[in-house]
C-alpha cells in the first residue's frame, strides 16, 4: 500500500508517500515545531491542530503517478476541500502502485464553477472554461523497488501569474462586467515547466462587484509562456447586454510567476495617465497607473 499524505501549512508541502502491502494507519498529527522555508522567508509553526488549515486558496489537490517508460497513467485522483465525500481527511491519499518508474504530479488549486482543471499528464494540464485559477505544482520522479514504504517530500510552488485591474474612479450605473483581455499567455500550461502551453492569449471577463460610485477590482490568473513576459492587455467595461461602454489599451505590461501586476487608473471614464511605476508583492506586485 502507497500512502500519500500532503501537509501544506503555509508553504504547501507535500509530506509522506508509502508504499506497503495491506492497509497502514495514517501518522499521528504532531504538535512539534515545524519550520517551512519558501523562497526568501521562512514561517515558524507551533503546531498543526487542524489540517482544515491548509491555505484558503487551495479549495482541490489532484494527485497523479504516469509511468515513467511510456507515460501512460497509473493513477489519479482529485479531492474537493468543500465535498467531504472525496476524501477522509484532506490532503491525504492512500493507494498502491506496482514496482516501477513513475513521474509524480501534485497540483493544488482554487476551483470556480464551470472551469475544471483537466491534467492529462505531466506536462498537459488546462484550465477548462473561462477562468484559471490559483495553481501551485510540483512533479518528482518515484521509484517503487521494494514492498517497503516510500516517503517524499516536495514543495509545491505557485505557478500562476496574477494581473488586477484597480478603477481610481467609481464604477458607473450601466457597467456590469470587465474583460480583460491579453495578447499572450494561457491557461493551459505544463505541470513539469510550470509554463503555458501556448502563447495565444486569454479572454478573462468577470463580474464587477462593486457598488455604484465605489472603486472596484477585477483579477485575473494565467500562465505565461515564459519565467517574465511583457504584453498589450486591453480592457472593455461591459453593460448588461455586453457590449463595451469603456475601452482601454495598456501596452508593455510585465508580467512574471508567482507575481501580481496591477494596472490602476481610470477605468470607466476617460483620460488617466500613461506612466508606468514598479512596486512589489505577493512575492512581488508590479503596479501601473495608467
Amino acid at each position: 500500500m502507497k500512502k500519500l499524505f500532503l501537509v501544506m501549512a503555509a508553504s504547501l508541502l507535500l509530506a509522506s508517500c508509502s508504499k506497503k502491502e495491506g492497509l497502514t494507519s495514517v501518522q499521528p498529527q504532531g504538535s512539534a515545531n515545524v519550520n517551512v522555508h519558501v523562497d526568501e522567508f521562512s514561517i515558524s509553526v507551533d503546531t498543526i491542530p487542524n489540517r482544515d488549515e491548509i491555505p484558503t486558496v487551495v479549495k482541490a489537490i489532484t494527485l497523479a503517478f504516469y509511468n515513467t517508460d511510456d507515460g501512460t497513467e497509473q493513477y489519479k485522483q482529485t479531492q474537493f476541500k468543500n465535498d467531504a465525500s472525496t476524501y477522509t481527511t484532506f490532503g491525504e491519499f492512500n493507494l498502491s502502485l506496482p514496482m516501477g518508474s513513475y513521474t509524480m504530479v501534485v497540483l493544488g488549486y482554487g476551483t470556480i464553477e464551470g472551469c475544471e482543471l483537466v491534467l492529462t499528464s505531466p506536462i498537459a494540464a488546462t484550465f477548462t472554461g473561462g477562468h484559471a485559477s490559483e495553481t501551485f505544482a510540483a512533479t518528482q520522479t518515484v521509484n517503487v523497488v521494494t514492498t517497503d514504504d516510500v516517503n517524499i517530500s516536495a514543495t509545491l510552488n505557485r505557478i500562476v501569474s496574477k494581473l488586477q485591474v484597480i478603477s481610481t474612479d467609481g464604477k458607473t450605473a450601466n457597467a456590469s462586467r470587465m474583460q480583460m483581455t491579453f495578447s499572450g499567455g494561457s491557461r493551459s500550461f505544463s505541470p513539469t515547466t510550470g509554463l503555458a502551453t501556448d502563447n495565444s492569449g486569454i479572454v478573462n471577463t468577470v463580474n464587477i462587484g462593486a457598488a455604484v460610485g465605489a472603486h472596484s477590482t477585477s483579477t485575473t490568473y494565467l500562465f505565461l509562456a515564459t519565467d517574465e513576459q511583457t504584453m498589450t492587455v486591453t480592457i472593455d467595461v461591459l453593460d448588461s447586454s455586453e457590449e463595451s461602454i469603456s475601452h482601454k489599451v495598456v501596452t508593455n505590461v510585465p508580467l512574471q510567476r508567482n507575481r501580481c501586476t496591477k494596472l490602476t487608473g481610470s477605468v470607466y471614464t476617460a483620460g488617466g495617465s500613461t506612466n508606468f511605476t514598479v512596486s512589489t508583492d505577493w512575492l512581488d506586485e508590479t503596479v501601473i497607473p495608467f
